[in-house]
């Protein structure tokens, strides 16, 4: 059965964000862009929207893989234009999405800031920056700040991650791990 989901993810650059989940098997598709919800959350805020395949990746799995990939436990004075944040397209999506957090509140040593808004619109990104780390791997941009995030894929969720799409960065863990 072909379970087709969606999620918003806000947490740092919407570069950074949909390369992340742009590696992932049972991701078919990652909308870049900003996303809104309401009230005092109602400014747009960099995000990507992730449609993926239940079946081929939990719901449970691409957060965890979201709190890993971007500063869940910092505050700084970007996060409005950085908001970390799941956005939901349900009242049950909300629920399960909180209770997932409050499961991995346990594994990380500071208070996760990670927060769960209603979904309530969405900018897309202009064409030029879409599938940015994926047109250029080799700008230092994504040298610097991607390639790291996606080396957590590759270490900590090597069974999720897109190989293919990512043999680039072990090859280059191969060489400089043997150049020595």
């Amino acid at each position: 059965m072909n379970t087709q989901n969606k999620i918003a993810l806000g947490g740092g650059c919407h570069w950074c964000t949909e390369a992340v989940f742009q590696s992932l098997l049972g991701v078919s598709k990652v909308e870049q862009g900003f996303v809104a919800s309401i009230n005092g959350n109602a400014s747009f805020s960099e995000a990507v929207i992730v449609h993926f395949n239940a079946d081929d990746i939990s719901l449970k799995t691409l957060i965890e893989i979201h709190l890993y990939t971007h500063k869940s436990k910092s505050n700084h004075s970007m996060r409005t234009k950085y908001r970390s944040a799941i956005y939901t397209f349900s009242n049950e999506q909300k629920e399960k999405v909180e209770a997932i957090i409050n499961a991995f509140k346990d594994e990380f040593e500071n208070k996760l800031i990670t927060q769960v808004f209603p979904f309530n619109s969405f900018k897309r990104s202009r064409e030029g920056i879409q599938n940015y780390y994926y047109s250029n791997p080799e700008k230092p941009f994504c040298e610097t700040f991607i390639n790291p995030k996606l080396k957590i894929l590759l270490n900590q969720f090597s069974n999720y991650a897109n190989q293919n799409k990512l043999k680039h960065l072990k090859d280059e863990q191969y060489q400089a791990k043997y150049s020595k």
